[in-house]
């Protein structure tokens, strides 16, 4: 009988191994050199553009699946790259500024992945994002290859206390309003 017990014990801590092989999960940090997120933002008589530098961020996988992420983006890096001298300067420091992203007080935003589903094009992911203090849901595509993953997707600054010239918020801005909504594009390495 002790034969038995034996076996059996051995069978049990072998299949507990092999299991535990294959649920563990492996996080791989991102190359914020090498990975750039892009922005586009929309008013009546046009957009602006630029980029926002990543401070960190990793991928968790479960052997070849995505199954989590976290980043943070450092606010104080924001860059207009389609306008140049005062214009460039001016718009930047606003952006910066208390009345948009306010980034002496909130130097960084994040985004944490809360659910993660495989899908057609890659990946459907929820996460919470934190920008200036508040934080929401958001919901994206991502598109996933042996060492890169990209999205693009929309944020509503209105919802994260950013309501400067929205015309959800103020009437007669006319040509003046900035829409709510802005784009995130981002291309990250691993």
């Amino acid at each position: 009988m002790n034969l038995k017990k034996s076996i059996l014990k051995s069978t049990l801590v072998l299949l507990a191994v092999v299991l535990s092989a294959y649920t563990t999960n492996d996080s791989k940090n991102i190359n914020v050199a090498e990975s750039v997120i892009n922005w586009v933002g929309y008013k009546v008589t046009g957009q602006h553009e630029g980029t926002i530098n990543l401070l960190n961020g990793s991928l968790d996988f479960k052997g070849n699946t995505l199954v989590g992420g976290k980043f943070a983006m450092d606010m104080t890096t924001i860059n207009t790259t389609d306008i140049q001298g005062n214009y460039k300067k001016k718009l930047d420091g606003h952006l910066k500024a208390d009345d948009f992203f306010g980034v002496n007080n909130h130097k960084t935003a994040t985004l944490v992945f809360t659910s993660v589903t495989e899908s057609k094009s890659g990946y459907t992911v929820v996460g919470d994002m934190t920008i200036k203090g508040v934080t929401n849901e958001v919901s994206f595509d991502l598109a996933l290859t042996e060492n890169s993953a990209s999205t693009s997707f929309k944020i509503d600054r209105t919802k994260y206390g950013i309501s400067y010239k929205s015309g959800s918020f103020f009437e007669g801005l006319k040509d003046k309003a900035i829409y709510d909504e802005f784009d995130l594009n981002v291309k990250l390495k691993f």
